[in-house]
């Protein structure tokens, strides 16, 4: 059967339809959200929830876009969800910024991976303070209120300077993509 039809019938709350999507796409869906977690449990628990918020939204979707842009949509954001749920694992908050990182860099430039190999080259490029401020965040979990403290910055300070450091990440990572698709060593 094709997938614009499995959808259309799995929207109308067929059930075999719809595990036949999941059967189809849960592959990729666990691939995109293990590749961003150390635990291959905790993978799996996401992945359910990415196909029971789709299940629980399928009305919403619109049965002429493709299904597996939308799943890892889901996905995003649920790993989002995580990460703000346990701050407490560093890793978990330095995939944060990965994930937060590879939305704003240009579509065809880095995935996930990408990021997370030139993100300590970039992270080394940034000045000190906003270099700690972006470790006490995303490294550590720290509130901006707790990060202000700590460099004795305002809030607003604080923001100004998380703002213009994943800005310049941003700017970073795009040009070492671009460097490395060019064939020429990343600056």
């Amino acid at each position: 059967m094709q997938e614009r039809e499995l959808v259309e019938q799995a929207m109308k709350g067929d059930r075999p339809a719809f595990g036949e999507l999941v059967e189809r796409h849960r592959r990729a869906v666990f691939g995109y959200i293990r590749a961003r977690l150390i635990s291959t449990s905790d993978a799996e628990d996401l992945v359910q929830e990415v196909f029971l918020r789709f299940y629980a939204g399928r009305a919403g979707f619109d049965t002429s876009n493709l299904v597996r842009p939308w799943l890892l949509g889901i996905a995003r954001n649920i790993l989002r969800e995580y990460g703000r749920r346990n701050r407490r694992h560093k890793e978990i908050a330095w995939t944060e910024l990965c994930i937060e990182l590879e939305d704003d860099v240009d579509p065809e430039g880095g995935t996930y991976d990408d990021v997370l190999t030139h993100l300590p080259h970039c992270m080394e490029a940034l000045g000190q303070s906003a270099r700690e401020a972006i470790e006490l965040k995303y490294r550590t979990g720290h509130r901006l209120s707790a990060i202000g403290e700590k460099l004795h910055r305002s809030e607003g300070a604080v923001k100004l300077l998380m703002f213009r450091a994943r800005k310049a990440l941003q700017h970073c990572l795009e040009s070492r993509l671009k460097a490395e698709e060019g064939g020429h060593s990343a600056p």
